[in-house]
């Protein structure tokens, strides 16, 4: 928790530090690229910065941090750190590289703030960052010791041993190690990295879910190549080049499996609601839970544009019919074909599902689709501690 002398100091200038916290994280991002380019081609998200959702992510973390220290001093944003901590351990994250954040970070709220930053509030935004910083520091290195391998060690040549097209903007890769040996152990809902070195030299990460059950000897991954809604938005250069390029016997660069969207133990009943993409982590889990031969219940959610743009489509099906306490609904804004008692049109409304008492919800998708499940299942009863999501790139949650 902030030492004594520092909360006052932090709550009076909480205000003034939170407002100015866009202009705060642009300079940051700004003066460190200056001094270290090749972290934008070789680390961050060149798309995310050029579009400013990595900065908007960083000050909705900042705030949330700072502002629990103050106004609740026992408690630690624990699920924003985690979901944090796990991100960076993907990307090979190492202790040494917060003393470069940090220093750049808070000459940008010196910068920008001015006179009003004197040295006692340096010195509480200090503490501040660093709180944050050993935090993270401390479950990445947890994370770290769990996969066996020593800090930031993650990364793995992994060869493609098949691509298959799973819809008409999705496919799937089979990544196998080239040694033989069995891929690492990993748990239903996580995801790995892959980067990918790009026709101008850059290598650039992004994160996929793995979309099949553990304890096999490959992993799959399956990747929807992000196309320009409006023309003007950049195509998504990873899943781009993976579309354009990546063939089986090509070799790629993965991570190590993290995340912390994982299934509780025992037999609650759960939700596992997607849209898009999203569906992947969701694949994982049920093929998880067909082959333990699960008996809980399961209500699996799932919203498209169209049955033509649903990946693993059928494969979803399968594995909802094998498990005998299960049920799916899928929503598509186009269906193209009759609706069924369980397919419907328009947008996911999970006010129309029948919810079992102590359910465990799931959410993956784009943004507005979670906050609107979440939204709903809050207003039926689903407690919050009991709905957990998983972002596909910043986590804007908290900035909006």
């Amino acid at each position: 928790m902030l030492s004594a002398q520092s909360v006052p100091v932090v709550e009076a200038t909480l205000p003034a530090v939170g407002a100015s916290l866009g202009s705060i994280t642009e300079l940051f991002y700004r003066r460190m690229f200056e001094e270290r380019p090749d972290l934008l081609r070789t680390l961050f998200n060149r798309a995310n910065q050029a579009s400013g959702a990595q900065r908007e992510a960083l000050a909705g973390a900042v705030a949330a941090f700072a502002t629990t220290l103050v106004e609740r001093p026992g408690e630690r944003p624990d699920a924003v750190l985690g979901r944090i901590a796990h991100k960076h351990a993907s990307l090979g994250i190492t202790a040494d590289q917060y003393t470069l954040v940090g220093r750049h970070l808070l000459g940008a709220v010196g910068e920008v703030l001015g006179d009003a930053v004197t040295p006692r509030v340096a010195a509480a935004w200090d503490e501040v960052y660093w709180l944050m910083a050993n935090a993270l520091i401390a479950m990445e290195a947890r994370l770290y010791a769990g996969a066996g391998v020593e800090d930031g060690a993650v990364w793995r040549d992994m060869e493609i041993a098949d691509r298959i097209e799973e819809s008409v903007d999705a496919a799937s890769f089979e990544l196998r190690r080239p040694d033989g040996d069995p891929t690492e152990p990993f748990t239903p809902g996580q995801y790995v990295s892959v980067q990918v070195e790009l026709p101008d030299g850059a290598k650039q990460i992004r994160q996929y879910s793995l979309s099949s059950a553990p304890g096999r000897k490959t992993w799959r991954v399956t990747v929807k190549r992000e196309r320009s809604a409006d023309g003007r938005a950049p195509e998504g250069e990873v899943s781009t080049w993976l579309h354009a390029n990546a063939r089986p016997g090509d070799l790629v660069k993965v991570s190590l499996p993290f995340g912390d969207l994982v299934l509780p133990e025992g037999d609650s009943p759960l939700l596992l609601a997607s849209a898009g993409i999203g569906v992947t982590p969701m694949l994982s889990m049920l093929d998880h839970l067909v082959e333990t031969a699960a008996g809980r219940h399961v209500t699996v959610l799932h919203a498209d544009r169209s049955p033509a743009h649903h990946a693993h489509r059928l494969e979803m099906e399968e594995l909802v019919g094998r498990l005998p306490n299960s049920a799916l609904h899928v929503w598509y804004e186009t269906p193209g074909e009759p609706l069924t008692p369980q397919v419907y049109e328009g947008r996911a409304d999970v006010t129309r599902l029948t919810l079992h008492e102590g359910v465990s919800a799931f959410l993956c998708g784009p943004l507005p689709f979670m906050q609107g499940v979440r939204g709903d299942l809050l207003a039926q009863g689903v407690g919050p501690k009991d709905i957990h999501y998983e972002v596909f790139g910043p986590d804007l949650w908290l900035s909006k």
